[in-house]
């Protein structure tokens, strides 16, 4: 029978003899490893009568403990070592900056939708949403947009080849079906402002397929135009942070609002870029259409056109980003270019307030 003592010594001490931790882990193998002595103990095992085996078998058990036990201890104190050693090495500057690690931004769109309902909000109007595939009848019949209109054909409108109860399914041309959703689905004094993602079957460098758009939405008793100008004078001043903003409303046609009205906003030349703003505006630039909703919009919502009265306005949330920020190109929005978004997003933490600065 092999001799247990001189095995178990002969293991211990080289145990004892490792100096690092790649030794201590060659002393592993070698002890305890498929090919070690301990293993093919373990082997004799079945050879025995059941006798020796009663007997061996803690033995070479007991072996096996001891040794591992040894390894295991002598591997933390070689860690517990390397570990001191490296501090002992090492010194940690605590005044210096931490390393910078990625970080994302926000792009432009969500910075603008974030800072229109920050202005709206503090105005009085709730932030509105409604589905992105629309039937005709939100999306168009019930503005007052009739069969034979432009906007209804297909080289405008992204429709779908099945309808859905009777109805046609497109994607929706603008957030006015959400205005409509709205009327339907709660009683007046409504206040509101819809943004969200709209489609058109447009593509040059200021339209794209799939853009974005906000619309806002006032419904009470005695409303006037004179409302509508002044919210939209104090929307343009608060969103372009200027407050030598002047406004030109000239009259204009919309199916669903009567009188209508494009809104013109003036800007200064200023070393040769257009600049929004200045009491004396050296030019005109197109920024929203707007006007005092249509009755048959508000009886095709239930409600009372005698009664009730609103105005309503709409702009491409992405026109309104290119002039703030000065972006020229409409498709560079949606390019996915995480160059472009480095320069032109803003950091996540910088949430848009009247206090601080909508666009800060």
């Amino acid at each position: 029978m092999t001799d247990l003592n001189l095995i178990r010594s002969k293991l211990l001490s080289i145990t004892e003899a490792a100096d690092s931790l790649d030794a201590i882990e060659a002393v592993r193998v070698q002890a305890l490893g498929k090919a070690s002595e301990i293993a093919a103990l373990m082997k004799t095992l079945g050879g025995m009568s059941p006798e020796e085996r009663q007997v061996q078998a803690p033995l070479i058990q007991s072996l096996r403990t001891e040794v591992s036990d040894a390894i295991a201890a002598k591997k933390a104190a070689l860690d517990a070592a390397a570990l001191e050693a490296k501090l002992a090495t090492e010194t940690i500057d605590l005044t210096l900056p931490a390393a910078t690690t990625p970080q994302g931004s926000v792009h432009p769109v969500s910075q603008v939708m974030d800072e229109l309902a920050e202005i709206f909000a503090d105005l009085g109007f709730a932030v509105a949403t409604g589905p992105e595939i629309e039937d005709d009848w939100h999306n168009f019949t019930a503005l007052n947009i009739p069969e034979t209109h432009p906007a209804r054909a297909m080289h405008d409108t992204f429709y779908f080849p099945d309808e859905k109860d009777g109805k046609k399914m497109l994607l929706r041309t603008h957030t006015s079906p959400v205005q409509i959703r709205t009327m339907m689905a709660q009683k007046p004094p409504i206040r509101i402002i819809a943004p969200g993602r709209t489609y058109r079957s447009d593509s040059d460098a200021t339209h794209t397929p799939m853009f974005h758009q906000v619309e806002g939405l006032v419904i009470d008793r005695g409303i006037t135009l004179g409302h509508l100008k002044w919210t939209l004078e104090t929307f343009v001043k608060a969103f372009f942070e200027r407050d030598d903003i002047v406004l030109r409303m000239r009259p204009s046609y919309f199916p669903f609002t009567e009188p209508s009205a494009e809104v013109d906003v003036g800007y200064t030349l200023v070393d040769g870029r257009r600049v929004i703003g200045g009491a004396e505006p050296d030019g005109w630039m197109e920024i929203l259409g707007s006007g005092m909703v249509h009755r048959r919009v508000i009886e095709a919502c239930g409600l009372d056109p005698d009664e009730w009265q609103g105005f309503a306005f709409g702009c491409g949330i992405d026109r309104l980003a290119m002039l703030k920020y000065g972006m020229d190109d409409l498709r560079a929005f949606f390019d996915g270019d995480l160059r472009w978004l480095k320069h032109y997003g803003f950091a996540a933490l910088d949430v848009p307030t009247l206090s601080a600065g909508v666009g800060a």
